[in-house]
């Protein structure tokens, strides 16, 4: 049974989880979370945000296909052999659910940059609010978001960029906190 906890412990409890039970994450837990989600400040309600969600089988399939097509032109991955691929797409499609939080690019550099920042603070709601209810994740923004073949799979449009790739699920075991410099030894009072 998960308590519920305060905001500043949900805060401090929550952790990057990579490491998911096989029980699904219904669309409909993820929409919840969603509309609680997009209260996330944004510069004259601009909402510059919209989501793909992946749940059912075959999406997740697609998605990590894409994922892993996408990092081929990396030096690193081209050294990858075929069957290490194929094991890394297979650990990807078993990820219950992943949320493709992308955003419109908006042609002024200040709009751009705050609504990077709301779209942002979105799915950090959407990160702790997930957390309160057991369901874990990991904020994706590795390389492939940015291929042409990654995005053109997944339906983003040539004004739009993805902020992130949230991979989600229920989890047994919780990673130990790592330690945080405290705000004072980073703090400029003037």
């Amino acid at each position: 049974m998960w308590v519920r906890m305060s905001i500043a412990a949900t805060i401090r409890e929550r952790r990057s989880i990579r490491q998911f039970k096989e029980d699904p994450v219904p669309a409909e837990l993820i929409i919840q979370w969603l509309n609680d989600a997009v209260w996330a400040p944004n510069h004259g309600l601009r909402e510059p945000w919209r989501f793909i969600v992946a749940e059912r089988a075959e999406a997740r399939e697609t998605l990590a296909d894409l994922m892993v097509d996408s990092l081929s032109h990396l030096k690193l991955v081209k050294l990858i052999p075929g069957k290490i691929k194929q094991v890394m797409k297979a650990k990807i499609s078993r990820i219950p659910a992943h949320l493709i939080v992308v955003m419109k690019v908006d042609k002024d550099e200040h709009k751009r940059d705050e609504d990077y920042a709301a779209a942002s603070c979105l799915i950090q709601n959407f990160q702790l609010l997930a957390w309160e209810q057991g369901v874990g994740m990991i904020w994706s923004t590795t390389e492939y978001i940015r291929s042409p073949l990654f995005c053109d799979g997944v339906g983003v449009r040539p004004d739009e960029r993805v902020v992130g790739v949230l991979h989600m699920g229920y989890f047994d075991k919780v990673p130990k906190p790592r330690p945080r410099t405290p705000a004072e030894q980073k703090l400029t009072i003037l």
